[in-house]
């Protein structure tokens, strides 16, 4: 009996069906193009003879009130920077723009760095003009000019006498330049980025729950007082807040900076989209849950504005207390969206079956 068992494991053991379905990862042409009209020719610096990876982007977005009295959220999309900035038209294609601004103390600092976004970010001479993304004085000119804007959007708000001294907004900001992506933060907003299906955090939140902001306030004179920065604030690093930003005594720096932490990466065809969203989204969904929601969103209808919809109407279902914004920039085409990972079906030969069925009725 044991040698006829061990018979019909074997048969069982290859029996296995292959999957219902087998599905491949398109590769995108460098040719192709988006209803909006965005190229995704090659970028200049690359070998022709050698394929290589662009991006075609698309994005969506959505924001609601949620539960608070007040809207103070603000974002801009921008999927053609170089076709809507003309300073900006050597930059390689793909270029885009992306933020979120939650504003606290009223809507007035977000909506200002929002209005003013792209002179702010984009208008300044220093910002670099080359296409040449390969070249590592590019990328740190880059890196320079996103840390300039939100030092002069914060000083921006100090100066304009109709934006009140306690008014303040964070700030986060993804620029997309060829196949470049750098993300600039400031606040507790987060850019997360779906990696073959993996939330790749592309920010910090600034927060006193963490433990190096925690280390920077308090060595600047800084105190907290249940869970807030000086007993008022619940993030670390803000644009505006001037009536915040007073040095301690003894003290060189204040404890409440708009300094932004900056994280750069290259894109390739295993990023599949980015995620933007204030905390009223992270205060109820995990990295990796808004993750794959979206990119369950993605396979069923490829439409990220639906998809930041989603986001944000789960967030509610899951009581979050915060007004309410998702972006999502998708980097793939339809035809390459990654299919999630589809349950292996497995069946035994009728020759298997009769014979197991045989052992088990002499038992």
């Amino acid at each position: 009996m044991v040698a006829e068992a061990e018979v019909v494991f074997r048969q069982i053991s290859s029996a296995v069906i292959s999957p219902l379905s087998s599905p491949k990862l398109g590769i995108r042409r460098s040719t192709a193009s988006v209803s909006g009209g965005l190229s995704t020719s090659p970028v200049a610096y690359h070998d022709s003879s050698v394929p290589v990876y662009v991006p075609t982007i698309r994005s969506g977005s959505y924001a609601d009130i949620g539960p608070k009295r007040f809207m103070e959220d603000e974002h801009i999309c921008v999927d053609d920077l170089s076709s809507q900035v003309s300073c900006l038209s050597q930059l390689p294609n793909p270029s885009a723009f992306y933020a979120v601004f939650d504003g606290h103390g009223g809507s007035e600092a977000a909506t200002y760095v929002k209005q003013n976004a792209i002179r702010l970010f984009f208008e300044d001479e220093k910002f670099p003009q080359t296409s040449e993304v390969n070249n590592s004085v590019y990328v740190e000119e880059v890196r320079s000019s996103l840390r300039n804007a939100f030092l002069q959007a914060d000083l921006a708000l100090a100066e304009d006498c109709s934006i009140s001294s306690s008014s303040g907004t964070t700030a986060l900001a993804a620029l997309i330049s060829g196949r470049l992506l750098m993300v600039a933060n400031a606040g507790d907003c987060r850019a997360v980025l779906c990696r073959k299906g993996r939330a790749i955090e592309m920010s910090h939140d600034h927060r006193p729950i963490n433990l190096l902001e925690r280390r920077r306030v308090e060595k600047s004179g800084g105190v907290f007082e249940d869970g807030y920065l000086n007993g008022e604030l619940s993030v670390t690093r803000a644009l505006g807040d001037w009536d915040m930003k007073r040095t301690p005594r003894g003290s060189s720096k204040s404890p409440l900076i708009s300094e932004p932490e900056i994280k750069q990466t290259t894109l390739t065809e295993d990023d599949e989209f980015l995620v933007m969203a204030c905390d009223g989204i992270w205060d109820v969904l995990t990295s990796q849950e808004a993750v794959s929601i979206v990119k369950r969103g993605l396979n069923r209808h490829d439409d990220p504005g639906r998809c930041a919809r989603e986001l944000v109407m789960e967030a509610l279902r899951l009581n979050t207390f915060d007004n309410l914004t998702a972006v999502v920039v998708s980097f793939v085409t339809g035809e390459r969206v990654v299919p999630l990972e589809k349950k292996r079906c497995f069946g035994l030969t009728p020759e298997a079956f009769r014979s197991l069925r045989s052992l088990l009725d002499g038992s």
